[in-house]
């Protein structure tokens, strides 16, 4: 049973996710078009790649398992599963037993990168106080929902977000929003929620506008043919020893 909305409750989740979202769709429309020498990752690997062949990894191949999962759970509504077979308790077990340990693997891989800004000198040069900021928000985005999922299970209740998150989160994306579902939800969730708005917000201005840099065109792009050089006539050369034609 959801409570009564209060102007606090319209806000948090329904004036904080709309700004937040029309900051990430304008500012990625603004950085693309004004700053495209600057959509990039900055990489730092030239400067340390021990700590990097780690973290990296980790963090990558994680939020990519937590990124589709969050998919699957907030976007396909709990009927649907339970109309092909799927229950509740079914359902659960799946995600945290796939979840759980991707969620652990980000926020390791975070930790070690963090820690390998901060004790790299030259890696800790390179670091802007938006790049501060950026892993502050992501931090504890990453912390707060870990937190609340580690915490239900361990306690033995575990929240069933599907019930009140995921269809605030889809009434949002219809633009017909329904805050009530939010009021029932447990702090530490809505903590998660509020961490992800800003860390959305701030999404277009800092380097994880990358994320939507993938090179996809790479699967359709004409295969590239490569010719050997004539070993006679003009422009021939003697190939290097070793490399002789057999």
């Amino acid at each position: 049973m959801t409570q009564p909305v209060s102007t606090a409750d319209i806000l948090l989740w329904v004036a904080i996710p709309y700004a937040a979202l029309a900051a990430f769709v304008v500012g990625l429309i603004w950085r693309y078009r004004y700053d495209k020498f600057g959509w990039t990752t900055r990489s730092s690997q030239i400067y340390e790649n021990r700590l990097l062949r780690l973290g990296s990894p980790l963090f990558h191949y994680g939020v990519i398992v937590v990124f589709f999962g969050h998919v699957i759970g907030l976007a396909i509504p709990e009927g649907w599963t339970e109309a092909v077979g799927i229950n509740e308790h079914t359902y659960h077990l799946v995600s945290y037993a796939l979840g759980a340990p991707a969620g652990i693997a980000t926020v390791v891989g975070l930790i070690i990168l963090i820690y390998r800004r901060r004790t790299v000198g030259s890696v800790f040069s390179a670091t802007t106080r938006n790049d501060k900021i950026m892993y502050v928000l992501l931090g504890l985005t990453l912390i707060a929902g870990l937190s609340a999922t580690l915490y239900g299970n361990l306690t033995g209740n575990p929240h069933n977000y599907r019930a009140d998150i995921a269809p605030w989160l889809r009434s949002i994306f219809s633009f017909r929003p329904k805050p009530e579902y939010m009021t029932t939800a447990p702090m530490l969730f809505r903590l998660h929620v509020l961490a992800a708005c800003a860390l959305f917000a701030f999404w277009p201005f800092s380097r994880l506008v990358h994320v939507f840099s993938a090179p996809v065109w790479y699967l359709t792009r004409p295969y590239i043919v490569y010719r050997s050089r004539a070993v006679s006539g003009p422009g021939a050369h003697k190939p290097a020893r070793g490399w002789e034609r057999v």
